[in-house]
C-alpha cells in the first residue's frame, strides 16, 4: 500500500472492520442501497466519463459507475484489503473490464493531476484525518470544472430511527473512540460546505435526504448483524456479561419496532452533496 497518513482507520479496515464488511458484503450493499440513488443523481455519470469512487469498500458503486461510463474507466480507492479483494472478484464475476481498484488512502493518494471527470463516495468520506486536505487532494485530482458528489450521515438526532438504534446499544457501553473521525463527521451542513469551500470547491450544494435503511430479516437476525458491527463491538468492549445482554435485549425490542413481512426497515437522515471545481468545463 502507499502512503498512509489516516493509520487508525487504515488499522480498522485491514481488521476486524474490513473483514467484517467484507464477509458480509451482500448484507451491507443491502443496507446502504437506499443512498444509491441519491447519489448517482447528485453525481450525473455520463458514458465515456473517467470516474473516481473514493472509499469504495466492496465495490458496489464502483461497478454501478463502472456500467454507467463505459466506454470511460473507473478507479475504486479504498483503505481496506479484505473489501479490495471482494470487489476486484465481484468485477470480475461481472465481466467488468472498465474498472481498477487501488489500495490507498484518498486523502493523500497521488491520482495525478485532472485525470477524473467526477469523484464519488457512498458514505466513505465521513473518516478523513484531515478533511480539507483530503478533498484538497479529490480536488487535484479532477479536471477543470468536474464534479464532486458523495452521501453522508445525517447527525444523531433523538428522533432518527438510525441512530435511536444505536442509542439502545450504547447506553449498555463505556466504551469510546480514542482516534480518528466519526461517521457523524460531515453531519452539519454548514461545516461540510466550509470544508469544501476551503478545499477549493464552488457550486456547492448540501441537501439533507431520508433514506430507507434495511437490517435484516427480523429482529433477531438484524440484532445478530448488528451486534457483530465494529462500532458497536466498540462500545461494548469495557462492558461486562449483564451490560451486554441488557444491550441485546433493549436493541432486539428497539429492532421489532420495525418488523415488517419483508424485514426490518429504519430510516435515516443522510446529507447529499455536490460541488465542482473550478473551471471551464460543464458544470452539471
Amino acid at each position: 500500500m502507499t502512503l498512509v497518513v489516516n493509520t487508525h482507520q487504515a488499522q480498522a479496515w485491514n481488521g476486524y472492520e474490513g473483514r467484517h464488511w467484507a464477509r458480509h458484503q451482500d448484507r451491507y450493499d443491502a443496507l446502504n442501497a437506499g443512498l444509491t440513488g441519491p447519489l448517482f443523481a447528485a453525481a450525473g455519470i455520463v458514458a465515456g466519463e473517467r470516474v473516481l469512487d473514493v472509499g469504495c469498500g466492496n465495490g458496489a458503486t464502483t461497478r454501478l459507475a463502472a456500467r454507467a461510463a463505459r466506454p470511460g474507466r473507473v478507479v475504486g480507492i479504498d483503505l481496506s484489503a479484505p473489501m479490495l479483494a471482494v470487489a476486484r472478484a465481484s468485477s470480475t464475476a461481472e465481466r467488468l473490464d472498465n474498472v481498477d481498484y487501488r489500495q490507498g488512502d484518498a486523502q493523500v493518494y497521488d491520482f495525478g493531476a485532472e485525470r477524473f471527470d467526477v469523484a464519488i463516495s457512498r458514505a466513505g468520506v465521513m473518516f478523513f484525518a484531515d478533511q480539507r486536505a483530503a478533498f484538497g487532494n479529490l480536488g487535484g485530482a479532477l479536471r477543470p470544472g468536474g464534479r464532486l458528489a458523495f452521501v453522508s450521515l445525517g447527525a444523531p438526532t433523538g428522533d432518527d430511527e438510525m441512530w435511536q438504534l444505536f442509542d439502545a446499544v450504547r447506553a449498555h457501553g463505556s466504551g469510546t473512540p480514542d482516534t480518528g473521525a466519526q461517521p457523524d463527521s460531515l453531519a452539519d451542513p454548514a461545516h461540510v460546505a466550509a470544508v469544501l469551500t476551503d478545499a477549493g470547491f464552488t457550486g456547492i450544494r448540501v441537501e439533507p435526504t431520508r433514506v430507507p435503511l434495511r437490517w435484516g430479516r427480523d429482529a433477531a437476525d438484524a440484532a445478530e448483524f448488528l451486534l457483530g458491527w465494529g462500532p458497536v463491538r466498540h462500545w461494548l468492549r469495557d462492558a461486562d456479561p449483564a451490560a451486554i445482554a441488557a444491550a441485546r435485549a433493549d436493541l432486539h425490542a428497539a429492532l421489532s419496532r420495525h418488523e415488517r413481512p419483508d424485514g426490518v426497515r429504519t430510516w435515516s437522515t443522510c446529507l447529499v452533496t455536490s460541488a465542482r471545481r473550478p473551471g471551464p468545463g460543464p458544470a452539471r
